[in-house]
C-alpha cells in the first residue's frame, strides 16, 4: 500500500489526529515525517536524515506558510463575507493536505519501499530524533499505540 493511502487509513484511527497535532504544535514535530516513518518501520539512518533534511525544508517554506494562512482566516475579518472567507479557509485548507501530500510522495520515494523492521514506537523516537528536538516520548508512545 502506498505511503498516502495508508496515511489516510492511520490518520482515520481514533487518536491518531489529536495526538498527531499535538506533536506538531506542541512538540514542532512533522506529521507527515512521522507517519512515513511508521510505515517504513524506521527507515535507514541515511534515509531519516535525507528525509529530515528535505522535510525541514519543504515544512519552512511550503507547509507552515500555509498552514498560518488557513489559521488566520478561521477569524472573521471586518467587511468580509464569512461564507466567502470560509470558502477561501477551504481552498486554503486542500492546498495545505496537497503540500502534505508532496511531501509524504518525496518521503516514500526515499524510502524505496524498504521497510527497516522497527516497532512504531522505536520508529517515531527515531524520527522525532532526527527531526530536532525529541519529543516526549509518551506523546509518542500515544502515537505508536493509535497506529496498532
Amino acid at each position: 500500500m502506498s505511503l498516502w493511502g495508508w496515511t489516510l487509513e492511520a490518520y482515520a484511527r481514533p487518536g491518531v489526529a489529536e495526538t498527531c497535532l499535538l506533536l506538531q504544535d506542541e512538540h514542532g514535530q512533522n506529521t507527515s515525517f512521522l507517519l512515513w516513518a511508521v510505515w517504513a518501520e524506521g527507515a535507514d539512518e541515511a534515509a531519516l536524515q535525507a528525509a529530515a533534511r528535505s522535510g525541514k525544508v519543504w515544512d519552512a517554506q511550503v507547509l507552515q506558510p500555509i498552514r498560518e494562512i488557513r489559521r488566520t482566516l478561521k477569524s472573521p475579518f471586518d467587511k468580509v463575507d464569512d461564507g466567502a472567507r470560509e470558502g477561501l479557509r477551504e481552498d486554503i485548507k486542500a492546498a495545505e493536505l496537497r503540500a502534505e501530500r508532496v511531501l509524504m510522495e518525496a518521503f516514500e520515494a526515499l524510502s524505496e519501499h524498504r521497510r527497516g523492521g522497527r516497532p512504531a514506537l522505536a520508529a517515531l523516537q527515531a524520527a522525532s530524533r532526527a527531526w530536532g528536538d525529541a519529543a516526549p516520548d509518551d506523546a509518542l508512545a500515544r502515537l505508536a499505540s493509535a497506529l496498532s
